[in-house]
């Protein structure tokens, strides 16, 4: 452990914000961005996350937009807020935290968690910055995910 949060939460969190950049850059949705970088080039993105992570976030995104063949979409969440948008820091946090919850407990590993997560009905909810989701607490979130529907 190297800071507050071990290497591998960390690696986590950044891949996490890094999906949430591009997404509000393309204007997609999460899993879409997610489902286009593909879970190989997610470990990969992964496993070297402290390398990347020292680079120019735009410089990284651009050059997995182009890899990834993504093109713009039509959902802009960020247009479409009427409140304080939170920051994509503050969301890779979101979804770090339950996939980290995810992976723990079911057993997974955290690309295989990830992949899940952001494919869910949860991250639809998430990326609504005009409901209150995306900043519950990260127990009320998980067992939402596991359930199948808002507690």
């Amino acid at each position: 452990m190297t800071g507050r949060e071990d290497k591998a939460q960390d690696d986590l969190f950044f891949v996490c914000s890094l999906i949430e950049y591009i997404a509000r850059k393309t204007k997609n949705h999460r899993n879409v961005v997610a489902n286009a970088i593909g879970r190989e080039r997610l470990g990969h993105l992964y496993e070297l996350a402290d390398v990347y992570h020292s680079e120019n976030i735009d410089k990284i995104s651009d050059e997995l937009i182009a890899r990834s063949g993504l093109d713009e979409g039509r959902f802009d969440n960020v247009a479409a807020c009427r409140y304080a948008i939170p920051s994509f820091w503050d969301i890779g946090k979101v979804y770090k935290r339950l996939i980290t919850e995810v992976a723990a407990r079911q057993q997974k590993p955290p690309i295989e968690a990830l992949v899940e997560v952001y494919g869910s009905w949860l991250s639809r909810k998430i990326e609504d910055f005009n409901c209150s989701m995306y900043y519950e607490n990260p127990d009320y979130l998980y067992q939402s995910y596991v359930k199948g529907e808002a507690l």
